[in-house]
């Protein structure tokens, strides 16, 4: 670059360059490898600002998929918290409501139960009330049937005796 600065701006200048000693033409040769250099230079520069970039975007973008993980993860949480607790309520709601049944059951369970031995008691009062009253009926009618046995015994025995006493006293007299 420094060499196209140098660029004759006059004839007298063009001359005084086109007759250039030895070393200054060595200048001149080496000069479009210097611009070639300088150039691969900026390019070089140019192609690790660019990989300096690309290596910045693929960390960008490695936080970034860390970002929408972290995310999807909490996400994925969440909802599986809320799966949870929702099964948790779920089952104290059933555990609540089986519970309610046994008790509706055994409550029920008891009242029939209660019923049961109720109506047994008074069935069996009233058996026994119906036996003792069969009980005294027959009582009643065998002290019936026995004094009426024994009266008539009573009878046959006076009718017997009279009798006898007749036999007896007209044999005798």
């Amino acid at each position: 670059m420094e060499r196209e600065e140098q660029a004759p701006k006059t004839p007298e200048q063009a001359e005084k360059q086109a007759v250039k000693p030895p070393e200054e033409v060595r200048e001149q040769a080496v000069s479009p490898l210097d611009e070639v250099l300088g150039r691969a230079e900026k390019a070089y520069s140019a192609y690790m600002d660019a990989q300096k970039e690309v290596a910045k975007v693929y960390r960008e973008n490695e936080l970034q998929a860390e970002r929408v993980y972290q995310e999807s993860e909490q996400h994925a949480r969440s909802a599986c918290n809320e799966g949870i607790r929702r099964a948790v309520k779920t089952r104290n709601e059933a555990m609540e409501q089986a519970k309610k049944a046994y008790e509706g059951a055994l409550e029920q369970a008891e009242k029939a139960y209660s019923k049961a031995k109720e109506q047994t008691e008074t069935t069996y009062s009233g058996i026994e009330q119906q036996a003792r009253n069969t009980c005294d009926e027959n009582i009643g009618q065998a002290i019936r049937a026995y004094e009426a046995a024994k009266g008539k015994a009573w009878k046959t025995r006076q009718e017997n005796v009279e009798q006898a006493w007749k036999v007896y006293t007209r044999e005798t007299g």
